[in-house]
């Protein structure tokens, strides 16, 4: 398992947080993905052999942030 901090512009808000959260999570090999608004980040737990940061910034992108 892998830890990656994605940082994220667009997200004020727990419905947000809920987006961001629920969109990592529904990708096969995240384990556990947790947003801290307060510094625009995503943190997440995952298997690298499943899933790269690009498809991870990539989900992120689809549902309207900017992940940088």
């Amino acid at each position: 398992m892998s830890e990656e901090t994605i940082e994220v512009q667009g997200m004020t808000c727990k419905h947000c947080k809920a987006s961001v959260e629920g969109a990592l999570s529904g990708l096969d090999g995240v384990n556990k993905a947790e947003v801290n608004l307060d510094k625009n980040q995503v943190t997440v737990d995952f298997d690298d052999d499943k899933v790269t940061v690009q498809k991870m910034k990539d989900e992120i992108e689809d549902i309207g942030f900017e992940p940088k």
